[in-house]
């Protein structure tokens, strides 16, 4: 289950419309589940919303930035604050 949906707490509120046949899909997969039609609809969107924050992996660039990419990585590493601060932080999807 998404870190997102996982929480106990729900204060925010959002408000949908569906076709009946949505509704009716909808309501079917939730039983399936054994989740309620709120707990179905909010895993389900979480998780897009989780893939669609972590699927940017498409970069283009012309031949002579891939090699200048692939030469810093053959680097060996060093010190960078900047970067340990960032993976110091929460994920925006993440709890607060």
């Amino acid at each position: 289950m998404s870190a997102i949906a996982s929480q106990t707490t729900r204060s925010a509120r959002l408000g949908l419309r569906a076709t009946q046949e949505q509704e009716v899909v909808l309501r079917r997969a939730a039983e399936v589940a054994h989740k309620s039609l709120t707990d179905f609809i909010l895993d389900s969107a979480c998780l897009a919303a989780e893939q669609t924050l972590l699927d940017q992996r498409l970069f283009m660039v012309s031949g002579a930035q891939y090699q200048a990419f692939m030469d810093l990585l053959d680097q060996p590493e060093q010190p960078n604050s900047g970067l340990r601060e960032l993976f110091s932080r929460k994920a925006p999807w993440a709890a607060q």
